[in-house]
């Protein structure tokens, strides 16, 4: 025997399954939503938006070698207390740092040199080398004014990183730490 089911009882079952659709659909978003990425989201720790207050042996020896090579160009380095976040990488953004200063007369807002530790010399090394290829990529590169040069120096288990426009500020005063901080171990030239 056959129950013949009107045309709003079609409607009554073609409505419970959208609503079952719609909710199982739902539960599904949330269940991905709350799942963990594996994508290359950065975020950045409150305590690392302004300088570290704590320097390792590691990054202080840096800061010695950048104060001597900054000395020989009649450049003064000093800490900042400033907030200063540069253009970074997935790997330079969430390794530990400290941010300096080199005095411009010119420029006050600008001179700002980040030294960042990693755990040894192979790790920085991949950390300049994912920077510079980040620095080159289109969004590296919308974070900078056209025309900024960036440098970015591995020494030992740090890589420091400084960057300046020219025809902004101070000129000499940036190709003056530039030129100091290339001196300091290995580089990591960013094509224009």
């Amino acid at each position: 025997m056959r129950i013949r089911v009107g045309s709003s009882g079609a409607r009554r079952v073609a409505a419970r399954a959208v609503v079952t659709m719609a909710l199982l659909f739902a539960i599904v978003a949330a269940v991905v939503a709350c799942s963990p990425s594996d994508g290359a989201s950065v975020t950045y720790p409150v305590g690392s938006i302004g300088p570290d207050r704590t320097v390792s042996p590691a990054v202080g020896l840096t800061r010695g070698q950048i104060a001597a090579a900054l000395g020989d160009q009649s450049l003064v380095l000093t800490d900042t207390e400033s907030p200063y976040r540069p253009p970074e990488s997935a790997m330079l953004a969430t390794a530990p740092r400290a941010v300096y200063q080199v005095t411009l007369p010119n420029d006050p807002q600008g001179g700002y040199i980040v030294v960042y530790e990693f755990t040894d010399a192979s790790q920085a090394a991949m950390a300049a080398a994912e920077q510079q290829a980040y620095l080159a990529t289109g969004p590296g590169r919308v974070q900078s004014p056209l025309g900024t040069v960036h440098v970015i120096r591995q020494v030992g288990p740090t890589v420091v990183y400084y960057s300046w426009l020219p025809g902004n500020g101070d000129d000499a005063g940036g190709k003056a730490i530039q030129a100091a901080l290339e001196t300091l171990g290995v580089g990591y030239v960013v094509p224009s």
